[in-house]
């Protein structure tokens, strides 16, 4: 049962200090977002899962797409890769789309052994008007006879899946700064180096280009040519990304996005928590600060810095942690924060039954098919940028005192036009996985209160991102709208026991909005 009304019991009202808002975009702010900041990684394993093929589209996955691009003008771009892209070899006589084996004792959450078929590129046809970066298998492609096969007969595949404006980059392997150390099994030798690797992903690339010259001669000229590199783990891994540049991985001239790889913590780590680690701007912080210091060195190219995978804690997340509301909260601040940094996309990584995942594209044995809390974290970050194709937006970070809060101001087209609350003090709604629907636990609320530029009077509209806790797993609403699969395929759909329509009043240059412990909330001036 859905308990989302602002009636549930508050214990108290604490006060934040007064936030001063500027006019006009401050000296902290980003440059203007590009389009498609939103956008998504899809382990190759899964993808067919996600997508679907010609004769049966996954609706529900295109329809969750399309919501987020009705909010910012594009549609996510996809980057379909992770670990499983090098480890997919290509079988021309295989009748599906994928044949893959776990082995626990590598992964129980993917397969190590996987084979591709044919029908695996008609996954590519699946959702109109989306543009994907296709990952080829460098672990096995760069040093097997068998794996440089697979190279060079799944470039035409890919091209001529592709084609017809639905590309948007290629990609040669997936974290190849672990080739050598890899938990999964190494794939490269102890002295592996940043040189030897430009030697082989140059070999690689160099072989892609030739069988596009040959099969899809309108995707190798410079205009629609090109890679995002190097996708490593991290930075400061096995092979620096730094040297991988002053060794010639842009020889060629043909990396259009600078990739990396983030994410917050590890899955088994210890003393990772739910308010510890993920709902905690602290720690964010300090997670995207050593990417935007990468991105601050490798500046000198010109090429734009993305987050080609991410998401809260590898090893595909942890039940009670990843797939919680408090994760959804987490999204919101991240990325925002990368965006108030100057990180221009931002790639949500996710596979089927990964705990991490915006949704869970079919039913298994193992997780329903449904619209998982962070997919909401997303649709809170399309709508504070708003629309990216018509306007400029400007993303400011509003320093606050307690780590378990933070607030971000858009600009648009130089004004201020939004601003957002995210309230990270946890709440829990259940108590050894159990509640009280009647006498829930009192939860408290924070007031913020914002002095507003000259000029801002009248009303405020106020949306709020809400659920029963931060350790929720369902009966997430944002602005009184519902994007569950159960309820219309992943449309949105209003839900009649949720406030909205709410509004706040300035008054005397001043503005206050209370915050639910555990909620996030937009400010629309516009």
């Amino acid at each position: 049962m859905q308990v989302l009304l602002r009636a549930l019991a508050i214990a108290g009202i604490a006060h934040a200090s007064n936030i001063e808002l500027s006019g006009t975009i401050p000296s902290n702010a980003s440059e203007p977002i590009p389009e498609a900041f939103v956008s998504y990684s899809i382990e190759l394993a899964f993808f067919p899962d996600y997508a679907g093929n010609d004769s049966l589209p996954n609706t529900f996955s295109n329809n969750l797409l399309n919501n987020l691009g009705n909010l910012t003008g594009t549609k996510p771009y996809i980057r379909v890769g992770g670990n499983t892209q090098d480890y997919a070899l290509y079988n021309a006589s295989l009748p599906y789309a994928t044949n893959g084996t776990i082995n626990p004792a590598k992964s129980s959450d993917y397969p190590t052994t996987l084979y591709i078929g044919p029908s695996f590129f008609e996954s590519y046809n699946t959702w109109p008007d989306t543009k994907f970066s296709h990952g080829f298998n460098m672990g096995l492609g760069g040093n097997s006879s068998v794996g440089w096969e697979t190279l060079l007969e799944t470039v035409p595949l890919a091209c001529k899946a592709l084609g017809g404006g639905n590309l948007l980059m290629w990609e040669y392997g997936n974290e190849p700064d672990l080739f050598s150390t890899s938990a999964q099994g190494p794939v490269r030798p102890a002295n592996w180096n940043e040189s030897t690797y430009v030697s082989q992903w140059l070999n690689g690339t160099r072989a892609i280009k030739a069988e596009l010259e040959k099969a899809c001669p309108e995707l190798a000229t410079n205009d629609s040519y090109g890679y995002l590199a190097p996708s490593f783990a991290g930075v400061s891994n096995h092979l620096d990304p730094v040297k991988t540049w002053a060794d010639g991985l842009d020889d060629d001239e043909d990396i259009k996005l600078i990739s990396s790889h983030n994410y917050i913590g590890g899955a088994t780590q210890p003393g990772v928590t739910l308010q510890g680690t993920l709902m905690n701007h602290t720690k964010t912080v300090s997670s995207v600060f050593l990417q935007a210091n990468l991105s601050h060195q490798l500046a000198y190219t010109d090429i734009p810095f993305i987050l080609g995978e991410t998401n809260s804690l590898y090893n595909e997340g942890a039940p009670g942690l990843s797939n919680a509301f408090g994760a959804a909260l987490w999204l919101v601040d991240f990325n925002l924060y990368c965006a108030s940094v100057g990180i221009k996309r931002v790639h949500m990584h996710m596979g089927t039954n990964f705990r991490y995942q915006s949704w869970q594209p079919v039913e298994t044995n193992i997780t329903t098919k449904g619209t998982k809390p962070p997919y909401y974290g997303h649709v809170v970050v399309a709508a504070m940028l708003g629309d990216l194709t018509a306007n400029d937006t400007s993303i400011a970070n509003l320093p606050l005192e307690d780590e378990r809060e933070a607030a971000y101001a858009a600009y648009v087209n130089g004004a201020l036009a939004r601003v957002l609350v995210v309230n990270m003090r946890q709440y829990n709604y259940t108590v050894n996985g159990t509640s009280d629907v009647l006498t829930p636990v009192p939860r408290p609320s924070v007031n913020y209160t914002f002095q507003v530029p000259s000029g801002y009077n009248g009303t405020v509209g106020v949306q709020r991102l809400l659920a029963n806790g931060s350790d929720a797993i369902s009966g997430v609403s944002w602005d009184g709208w519902s994007y569950n699969w159960e309820l219309d395929n992943g449309q949105p759909v209003r839900l009649g026991n949720v406030t909205m329509g709410e509004a706040a009043v300035v008054r005397n240059g001043s503005l206050s909005v209370a915050v639910l412990d555990s909620e996030a909330v937009i400010l629309n001036f516009s």
